[in-house]
């Protein structure tokens, strides 16, 4: 099986590491394109990847196709490779908004293909994927597809229509996660606490909670009430997010998220 991939950005790099980890896939048969030879060469060295600069090169031997490129960039790579995808290659487009039928009309034919929606945590293997398929790709290759993701993370079959809800619940949530992280790390160092401690506290405190839901199988506002203490520390902390409108303010950046998904 050789996989190919155009685009060899940080989610490229991240779904590589963790083919290769697992074992998936040997190196000798990933092939990857790249704008420039800084990147190919990198990506070379790195993973003893074959590359190419050249995506029809890289279309035209794959057994599977990942278009690891951004959205704006889609209809000028797939204009350049359509002629050489086969009907047989499995094709996954990891464009955010860029629709099944989109995708399809841009071949110009009816490819087998699979949409997901990683996200940047998949750098650290802890990655989650979205992904949906048209009505050509198999059973055996759905389950493939999810395979491929679960190798840098979790992953989930999702119907199309909630694909842009999962662009904002997960691939575009880490950016507000680190905000957070930053906000509370700044928060430590004006109670005096070292700036690269106060870092390592946050982050953890975000990481073990979010394990902690994962894990329990509890509501997060059970999870939450059992650190609100009676007169405590912690609910004065809940009471002020709440009246700064905490809550709000996150469901309104999704929502924002998911508009900006739908328009692309």
């Amino acid at each position: 099986m050789k996989i190919g991939f155009i685009g060899l950005g940080n989610m490229a790099d991240a779904m590589i590491a963790g083919m290769l980890q697992k074992g998936i896939v040997k190196s000798a048969d990933i092939i990857g394109s790249a704008k420039t030879s800084a990147t190919r060469e990198r990506m070379k060295e790195k993973y003893d990847i074959c590359v190419s600069d050249k995506n029809a090169d890289v279309s035209s031997q794959s057994d599977i196709l990942i278009l690891a490129v951004k959205p704006q960039f889609m209809e000028e790579v797939i204009s350049e490779i359509r002629d050489t995808v086969s009907l047989q290659t499995l094709v996954i487009s990891i464009a955010a908004g860029k629709t099944l039928k989109w995708i399809e009309n841009a071949f110009g034919k009816t490819v087998k293909l699979v949409r997901c929606m990683p996200n940047t945590p998949a750098l650290v293997g802890e990655g989650c994927t979205g992904v949906c398929v048209n009505d050509r790709v198999s059973a055996g290759e759905i389950d493939e597809s999810i395979r491929l993701m679960e190798s840098f993370g979790k992953a989930s079959l999702v119907p199309e229509r909630l694909m842009d809800a999962v662009g904002a619940v997960s691939g575009s949530s880490p950016a507000y996660v680190f905000m957070f992280i930053e906000a509370m790390a700044d928060a430590g160092v004006a109670a005096g606490m070292p700036r690269a401690q106060a870092y390592q506290f946050a982050a953890q405190a975000v990481y073990g909670s979010a394990k902690l839901v994962l894990e329990s199988g509890r509501h997060p506002g059970e999870l939450k009430d059992m650190v609100c203490s009676p007169g405590g520390t912690t609910i004065q902390g809940v009471r002020v997010l709440e009246e700064k409108g905490m809550r709000g303010a996150v469901m309104d950046a999704l929502a924002a998220c998911v508009e900006k998904s739908r328009s692309l």
